[in-house]
């Protein structure tokens, strides 16, 4: 009894160790397989993104040109500042935001310019990256400006804004206004070495096109995209009250003039580009190159205030490429210094001026 009661002990063991060594053969054989199919999918992956385009996802390298771009600096850095200078740099702020209540038609200060705000055209008070910012005004000025020829200071240089794209006068340079401007435009500079200009300043330098840019086109993207906003006859909206606008006049008695900075063509396509419709920025673009350029066009197409220029550009070989009135050195029409196409007139004035812009 006790031989075959050991001897079926023996047999139920065997089966066992059999069975579990059939399943350990089995996960092996999966777990070879699985590695193997893993590398051949690898294999094959890398063969399509060398051999077959067409199937390689449409990851788009990051553009370094939008990496650790410049920022104001931070509001708590303020409290740094005496009483005094932080009411100007403040007040200056303000003035930059909300130009119209102080300075417009009716303005609690002075009547010195059209109703639109300094932050219409320079974004979040002029901190916005490529929405036209002031982070290299307080480094790069004093200094000789192409336009006028003459070494400028600050003070010239925001009045130029006021009796430009605010179609505007001039202010007093020893105001409380100006010092105050001055200040805040010295305070968004403050960490910016001299001569330098920081990453993300001003407007976007957007492609230019092969062809010349179109206002009809740029009308029906207007349609589609602005006049929500500006109104179809591009006159904006005035707040309750009338002392401002909500949104912008785009063209117009109350617009920006002919000598304004956004009259040339690459400046406002850049500058819409990176930041229209409203609520866009560099990170989430809507419009296309040839959206931008052919808004613009529609946009600096209509009627808007004349300024006398006659005094800009004393050497006429420094007028940039896109400089809409003539006389030039170069053989090129009004018209497409106007709208283009750009890159012929560039690549004459690098050959025979070395100018860039």
């Amino acid at each position: 009894m006790i031989g075959k009661f050991m001897q079926g002990n023996i047999e139920k063991t065997l089966e066992f160790s059999i069975k579990m060594m059939l399943g350990l053969l089995t996960v092996l054989v999966v777990l070879v397989f699985t590695v193997l199919g893993l590398s051949v999918n690898q294999h094959n992956y890398t063969n399509r993104s060398h051999t077959d385009s067409s199937e390689v996802s449409n990851y788009q390298i990051p553009d370094s040109n939008f990496t650790h771009l410049w920022e104001a600096p931070a509001d708590w850095r303020l409290m740094k500042l005496s009483p005094e200078k932080r009411d100007l740099v403040l007040y200056g702020k303000e003035l930059i935001a909300n130009t119209a209540q102080y300075l417009g038609p009716h303005g609690s200060v002075a009547h010195v310019s059209n109703g639109m705000n300094c932050q219409n055209c320079h974004l979040q008070a002029g901190t916005k990256a490529w929405g036209n910012n002031y982070f290299a005004v307080s480094s790069t000025y004093p200094k000789i400006r192409a336009r006028s020829g003459k070494l400028e200071s600050k003070e010239k240089r925001i009045n130029d804004c006021f009796e430009r794209s605010l179609n505007g006068q001039a202010i007093d340079s020893t105001s409380k206004e100006m010092r105050a401007i001055v200040a805040y435009m010295d305070w968004l500079g403050l960490d910016v070495e001299k001569k330098h200009i920081p990453k993300g300043t001003g407007i976007y330098k957007i492609k230019f096109l092969k062809r010349a840019a179109d206002p009809v086109k740029g009308k029906e993207v207007y349609t589609q995209q602005c006049q929500s906003c500006h109104q179809a006859n591009g006159q904006g909206v005035l707040a309750e009250g009338g002392k401002f606008y909500t949104y912008p006049p785009l063209w117009g008695v109350h617009s920006y003039n002919k000598g304004a900075g956004l009259y040339r063509l690459s400046n406002l396509a850049g500058y819409v580009k990176l930041n229209m419709p409203l609520g866009v920025s560099y990170q989430n673009t809507q419009l296309s190159d040839e959206e931008a350029w052919d808004l613009a066009a529609f946009i600096n197409s209509q009627l808007r205030p004349e300024k006398n220029l006659s005094n800009d550009w004393p050497d006429l070989s420094q007028k940039p490429f896109d400089h809409p009135f003539g006389p030039y050195t170069d053989p090129f029409s009004e018209h497409q210094h106007k709208y283009g196409p750009f890159k012929a007139i560039q690549d004459w004035k690098k050959k025979h001026v070395g100018l860039k812009h």
